[in-house]
């Protein structure tokens, strides 16, 4: 029971959220420091979930092939490469340490 308690708990979460920010006046929305940080949330979430998946295993940070391949793709994203290189690059390389590494 305590499981669709929470699920219902989070539904009504997610909907006061959503309800909440429709609410919010046009003229706040408008504002030059909050279209800056609208602008910026998503690359910082994005960049927490990479660290979280790259870095953590369970409750432990963890060094392997996942954080070479992060760094390599770093490097070409630094050289300028196009997307797919980049992509290509990190896959390379966390393949090629895998299976050096055993």
């Amino acid at each position: 029971m305590n499981i669709w308690i929470a699920i219902g708990v989070t539904a009504v979460g997610c909907y006061a959220v959503k309800l909440v920010g429709l609410l919010v006046p046009d003229g706040v929305l408008e504002r030059p420091l909050v279209r800056r940080l609208a602008a910026l949330l998503p690359v910082a979430l994005l960049a927490a979930l990479t660290a979280q998946q790259t870095f953590a295993d369970g409750r432990a940070l963890v060094l392997d092939a996942k954080a070479a391949g992060l760094a390599a793709a770093a490097l070409m994203l630094v050289m300028r490469a196009p997307f797919l290189i980049v992509v290509g690059a990190a896959v390379v390389v966390t393949a090629g340490v895998r299976a050096i590494a055993g």
